[in-house]
């Protein structure tokens, strides 16, 4: 065959080869046996071979294509992926219609609703019809390219094609300039049960659940193993330079599955709230019959000017909110009930289950917090209960079943258990505490803790001194207290496993940037009990050196705002320690020197903060420092005596729910401008 022939067949097979990709992944149909696809994917491969120059980026061969790659570069978003409010039942979204609608009058005139994927976000970028760019949801502002690894889902085209021009004639301008789909990548339950049922069949570890899997896999370095696993991208989403070319989200899904995508099959648009929420409670009972995890619903204002128009709030948009559905129940077996231990030597009890599926999501233990909540759930080894997801998150033992437990079992003894499971360490029970800690809290485990904490994002922020590092450093006896990595080298660390020459100098580097630490950091990377961010703020105000703190007295303590005698006697404690006076005089030796802690006053003097989500202008240490600057003070919670809270992207909702319930100001970006060049 010559060239021209077979760039004439090469034309004819990627049209069929694309014309059943469109059918099986989108209309989910078959125009062809599996076998007889792969036959038309191996001639076009074999002709590609022959006439590689015949070979281009939009080629059904082209999916798995290139190295592994080292990393991910990060990418700007040409629009900020948003996340979307929570509620629960018809009274918040009614109060939701109510709010819009006394915005704009008529907003919820019709309304637009979809099932809610388990997976990830992500853009897919065309540059005239051609596949070009996937990129992550990340922070919502910037995410990783994800170009290779998407390139490899069936269900995504690497070209968009017009599959229905007869109802949609004016489609073909979306197959020019730019056009970005944004949408869920997922994971069927059915390519999950087989992907676990070959690790169990090769003895390798189960994985958890679909949406962490699919999660997990998109940002694999090799493309070849995400093309392995059979993942699949379902279109939200449809961007334009001309947002009119995009008139209502019911047009936004025939679009994207007459480009050639797939859409969810079960959007559909309302027109009154009780037609909305029959829909919901529709759902509520089919969602197990998804071929995908789901745990609510997306509610749209259909109309998408109507939508810009009502703008953002926060982190989320106003013309849109999810609907969560009720947590789930689910009943497993007690395995048994270890025991953790803290960084601070606190002993707590966890239960270990069989697994079990619980919100989409597989669940093996849970804390039980303290002895005195076993005793009132009276939870035993072998007892059957029911555990819940807390906001869908963390796993919590609702109630044990007395009545089918087994024969012989006793009540959960703390005392004992802690005797069996750490026979090397002695506990106590301060009077008044309901939690056992550690006596004396020494040894290699507690270094670990203790060195971990020190080098925390929180503390002194040492870059590549996490968990396993920090084992490898305290098993190979170099480092006999948090001090004693000051005087670490590159060839003690090349002499361990997990180190070569760049990892090594990087670490000692990052150790040795870390010598004039502010006060208040070094005071909480101290690990004192009790002792967290805000306490050692407010201790570094007060005090202003390390050297005052140490000599400060019970009723100095005691007189700094938030200390009471419990905190006031363990800060006096660690100071009263020998060991503890030792190693602070190793950091001065070893030339580890706070800065003094200077309180600045200026226009912003009075004024107190709490910093929440993502910044635009930067980090928030780097906003906190410009607001300290000018007299302010930061605080890590909030309380009564704050002044705002800065709301970014992507924002703690436990702060939020309690600056609202004490009626603290909540400032966005822009006004927080404001503040710095007032």
């Amino acid at each position: 065959m010559n060239k021209s022939a077979a760039a004439e067949r090469i034309l004819k097979l990627r049209t069929q080869i694309n014309e059943y990709r469109y059918h099986y992944h989108v209309l989910d149909e078959s125009i062809m046996s599996e076998a007889a696809a792969d036959s038309l994917k191996h001639e076009l491969s074999q002709l590609e071979e022959q006439f590689p120059d015949l070979i281009t980026a939009d080629s059904p061969t082209q999916r798995v294509a290139g190295t592994p790659s080292s990393r991910f570069t990060k990418i700007t978003h040409s629009q900020r992926m948003l996340s979307l409010n929570d509620v629960f039942g018809r009274d918040e979204v009614q109060a939701w219609a109510d709010r819009i609608n006394k915005l704009t009058p008529g907003a919820t005139t019709e309304l637009f609703a979809d099932t809610k994927m388990d997976g990830l976000a992500c853009a897919i970028v065309y540059i005239d019809g051609v596949f070009t760019q996937a990129v992550t949801r990340g922070d919502g502002t910037v995410g990783e390219d994800v170009t290779a690894n998407v390139r490899t889902i069936e269900s995504v085209p690497l070209q968009l094609r017009v599959f229905d021009k007869t109802s949609n004639p004016d489609l073909a301008r979306f197959l020019t300039g730019r056009t970005e789909i944004r949408g869920e990548i997922v994971m069927l339950r059915k390519n999950f049960e087989a992907l676990n049922a070959a690790n169990e069949a090769a003895g390798k570890p189960l994985f958890a659940n679909p949406r962490n899997l699919a999660a997990g896999t998109i940002r694999q370095l090799d493309p070849k193993l995400v093309a392995a696993r059979h993942l699949n991208f379902y279109g939200y989403d449809l961007l334009r330079d001309d947002p009119t070319e995009v008139p209502t989200y019911s047009f936004t899904y025939q679009a994207i599955r007459a480009l050639g995508l797939a859409a969810s099959q079960h959007a559909t648009t309302f027109t009154s709230i009780d037609a909305l929420m029959a829909f919901i409670e529709q759902w509520d009972q089919k969602r197990k019959t998804l071929p995908f995890n789901t745990d609510g619903l997306v509610v749209k204002v259909d109309n998408r000017t109507t939508y810009r128009e009502l703008g953002i709030v926060g982190k989320a948009p106003r013309g849109a909110i999810a609907f969560k559905y009720a947590a789930e129940e689910a009943t497993t077996i007690v395995k048994d009930i270890v025991i953790s231990i803290g960084r601070t030597g606190a002993a707590t009890p966890i239960a270990t289950f069989d697994p079990a599926l619980v919100a989409g999501t597989t669940v093996q233990h849970a804390s039980l917090h303290n002895a005195d909540e076993i005793a009132r759930l009276d939870v035993r080894v072998g007892d059957t209960v029911i555990i819940y997801k807390a906001g869908d998150i963390i796993p919590k033992v609702q109630e044990s079943l007395p009545k089918l437990r087994p024969a012989g079992s006793k009540p959960f003894n703390m005392e004992a258990e802690l005797a069996r499971q750490y026979p090397e360490l002695e506990f106590e029970r301060p009077e008044g505490e309901v939690i056992y800690r550690v006596k004396g809290a020494t040894g290699p485990l507690f270094l670990a803790k203790a060195l971990e904490h020190y080098a925390s994002k929180s503390a002194l922020d040492i870059d590549t001194l996490g968990e396993k590092n920090v084992i490898a450093l305290v098993d190979s006896g170099f480092v006999t207290d948090p001090a004693d990595i000051y005087i670490l080298t590159v060839e003690n660390l090349l002499g361990l496993d997990r180190f070569g020459e760049i990892s090594a100098r990087k670490l000692v580097d990052a150790i040795q940037a870390s010598k004039t630490p502010t006060l208040p950091r070094f005071i909480y990377a101290l690990g004192i009990r009790h002792v967290g961010e805000q306490t050692a703020l407010d201790l570094a105000e007060v005090f202003g050196t390390l050297e005052n703190l140490s000599a400060a007295t019970l009723e100095q303590l005691e007189a700094v705002e938030g200390i009471g005698t419990v905190v006031a006697e363990s800060i006096l404690a660690w100071f009263s320690d020998d060991d503890n006076q030792d190693l602070l005089a190793k950091f001065t030796h070893l030339g580890v020197r706070p800065q003094p802690f200077a309180k600045t006053t200026g226009p912003l003097t009075g004024v107190n903060f709490v910093i929440t989500g993502t910044l635009e202008m930067g980090s928030r240490d780097q906003a906190a420092a410009r607001l300290v600057a000018l007299g302010a003070k930061e605080q890590n919670s909030v309380t009564k005596d704050t002044t705002y809270l800065i709301v970014g992207e992507n924002p703690g909702g436990s702060k939020l729910a309690k600056a609202e319930k004490l009626k603290i100001q909540l400032i966005d970006e822009q006004r927080l401008e404001g503040l710095l060049n007032a």
